[in-house]
């Protein structure tokens, strides 16, 4: 068979299969043009999850009627000026997004420029274009999409629910409102409003912790550590959460790069390294990160969504973010998550007794008597029984608590201890509240905090391997090895060269012990790849040293003395991350005098 010329349209379809995968891809090309065209009000309407409606409405620039001509034709764009792929300043610059929606959907767009008397209206169906005919609007431009793969009706049934469509198209507004704080949006489904959000005012940071407490909720911002962190020009802004405030899943992790909202292995790798001593295997950490860096040294060119990047230096990248993670967490010391609180106080619930007296005239009854267990009921019913002649009077009033608490005591932020309970929780009294402390969570921190700075201090413990063990790997691996053998020196692996794709291991950090040496090379190299960074043997000393302080640590069942609780107390407000054990579960809860006093019906 000959070789042929594609047709025009044939060859816009098929770009748009690479651009537009869902109504969600349209979305997000869309709210893009706006915002490079400077709005600050942006609309959204979806009807049935985008197939039959996309509308997309902004106050921005505007199109002259002859950009409006020029906007459908393919690589047709305003955002590359000098031709420069390597300084690309706007969202948009390939010039596909228009023409691969209008070449599978029925595509209209109104626009009037800044400064025109007139606006210009054009219709594009199936990849055929009408002509430029004027209209009647304000400033700024509307696009309207319908029938989205009426052209390409096999792309429909890939399609999921229209609910789980409209999902995905929230997300996507949801991004870019986190990332330009100073646009206002909002997202219809058909005539319900799904999401709104007014132009944040002040300063940036406050802006984005506005907009962030909007998306993430207030808890987050509430739980959330400022992050400011530069490095050789290259700066890091954004909030990240404490570590007993996470998800079971990686979904609430957000990273930006000059505004463009990515979902990239680096970053996600470089938050998990940061976190990597506070959370267990199954949970994650929530996040919204803002990098800046300037433009010829990122690469957003890669993908035809443009959800990936390159950076030029990516050592460098990963090298801030983790550190900038890891020194706000240590600057949080002992904090732990607000909404532990909020969980031990939902715990609490009245209990009602089904029979006369003073419980049954309580303001509780009936509330939650299904949440009451039938021997606390019971309990309470022989409390309240009437006492025979010869028993017990109430006293007339109660007797004054001795508060025995010392003056520079009372300051302290975790209390003075008061109680020990079931020889596991430690009771504390602060100025305002009581703090509840899981002895032995608190203690196996403390224990491995302590043990990593007498490592960081010492170094790392070698041995020698009686005989070398000779790995066989393919020769980039056996490069990527060599060029990081200063540093894996340096944490206790001791390596060379052997022939053209072997190493030979001589030594091993101590604390691994007998360790699969062949199966962490390999995993080593296998990181170097894709991380361009040899944490792993770190990663594992860090591993080991977990498991030495939990069983190291003060056992539950172990009654302590008062001084041996007030020690553990005043040793947790000294030690960073003693607000989370090793495994990401909190050491502590603290309720709020307020708050106990509610439950009582004080408030």
């Amino acid at each position: 068979m000959n070789i042929r010329k594609l047709p025009e349209t044939t060859v816009n379809r098929i770009a748009a299969g690479e651009v537009i995968e869902r109504p969600a891809s349209a979305v997000k090309e869309l709210v893009e043009n706006s915002i490079d065209a400077g709005a600050r009000r942006i609309d959204v309407v979806l009807r049935e999850g985008g197939r039959t409606l996309i509308s997309v409405d902004d106050d921005g620039r505007g199109m002259t009627d002859a950009d409006l001509a020029l906007s459908i034709e393919r690589h047709a764009t305003s955002k590359l000026p000098d031709d420069d792929l390597l300084a690309i300043s706007q969202l948009g610059f390939r010039g596909e997004a228009l023409p691969s929606i209008g070449s599978v959907s029925r595509l209209s767009i109104e626009s009037r420029a800044d400064g025109d008397d007139t606006a210009w209206a054009l219709q594009v169906e199936g990849g055929r274009a009408g002509p430029v005919q004027p209209s009647s609007r304000a400033a700024g431009t509307r696009v309207e999409v319908r029938d989205l793969f009426f052209a390409t009706p096999a792309r429909l049934k890939f399609l999921k629910t229209d609910r789980a469509e409209f999902g995905a198209a929230l997300d996507q507004i949801k991004r870019l409102a986190m990332a330009h704080p100073q646009i206002g949006f909002s997202l219809k489904d058909g005539d319900r409003v799904a999401f709104s959000s007014q132009s944040e005012q002040g300063e940036l940071l406050d802006r984005r912790a506005a907009r962030l407490s909007r998306i993430m909720g207030r808890d987050f911002i509430e739980n959330a550590l400022p992050v400011e962190a530069e490095r050789e020009g290259i700066r890091l802004t954004g909030f990240a959460a404490v570590p007993t405030y996470n998800r079971g899943n990686s979904v609430q992790q957000y990273m930006f790069v000059n505004g463009r909202p990515v979902r990239d292995k680096l970053f996600t790798g470089a938050v998990r390294g940061a976190y990597h001593d506070f959370l267990s295997g199954g949970r994650h950490p929530v996040v919204a990160l803002f990098l800046e860096i300037e433009q010829t040294e990122v690469d957003v060119n890669v993908h035809p969504g443009k959800a990936e990047v390159r950076f030029r230096q990516p050592g460098l990248v990963r090298g801030l973010i983790v550190g900038a993670l890891r020194s706000v967490l240590q600057a949080a010391g002992h904090r732990a998550s607000t909404t532990v609180a909020q969980a031990a106080l939902g715990a609490f619930r009245p209990v009602e007794r089904p029979a006369q007296g003073y419980l049954s005239s309580h303001p509780w009854q009936g509330t939650s008597a299904q949440h009451a267990s039938a021997s606390v009921m019971e309990a309470a019913a022989r409390f309240q029984a009437p006492t025979a002649p010869d028993g017990f009077d109430l006293p007339s009033a109660p007797a004054e608590p001795q508060d025995d608490m010392p003056e520079d005591a009372r300051d302290y932020p975790l209390g003075v201890a008061r109680a020990q309970m079931h020889e596991t929780y430690i009771v504390a009294q602060t100025r305002d509240g009581v703090v509840i402390v899981d002895q032995h969570a608190a203690h196996e921190r403390l224990v491995y905090e302590r043990m990593k700075a007498e490592m960081a201090a010492n170094g790392v413990a070698r041995q020698g391997l009686l005989l070398p063990e000779v790995v066989e790997l393919d020769e980039v691996s056996a490069d990527r090895i060599e060029s990081r053998a200063d540093e894996l020196a340096s944490i206790g692996l001791v390596l060379e060269r052997f022939g053209a794709g072997a190493v030979v291991v001589r030594e091993t950090p101590a604390m691994l012990g007998a360790c699969d040496v062949t199966g962490l090379i390999r995993d080593l190299a296998d990181e170097l790849a894709e991380m361009d960074s040899a944490s792993g043997v770190a990663d594992r000393l860090d591993d080991i040293c977990s498991t030495m302080a939990c069983h190291g640590s003060v056992r539950a069942g172990r009654r302590l003395t008062g001084v041996e609780m007030n020690a553990l107390l005043r040793e947790m407000e000294r030690t960073p991350h003693s607000g989370q054990c090793n495994h990401g579960r909190p050491t502590y809860v603290e309720l709020r005098l307020a708050d106990i006093e509610r439950l009582f019906g004080r408030r």
